[in-house]
């Protein structure tokens, strides 16, 4: 019960999230252009998506810990 707060935080946060990644795809599609990802889109999206996934586990895998 003391960690729901974070499990709010979490949840509305990835909603965001979604809801930007969809906005951007929309916006894209709109405009007629394709969708695509590369080999530099990886690029971008890794070392933003392998940090957050970490910290998640670090702070899930401590919490059990302590």
């Amino acid at each position: 019960m003391e960690n729901s707060i974070f499990i709010i935080f979490i949840v509305f946060g990835s909603l965001w999230v979604l809801m930007g990644a969809a906005g951007v795809i929309a916006l894209f599609k709109s405009d007629g252009q394709e969708i695509r990802f590369g080999k530099w889109g990886l690029v971008v999206a890794l070392p933003i998506i392998i940090p957050i996934i970490l910290t998640l586990l670090i702070g899930a895998f401590y919490n059990k810990l302590f």
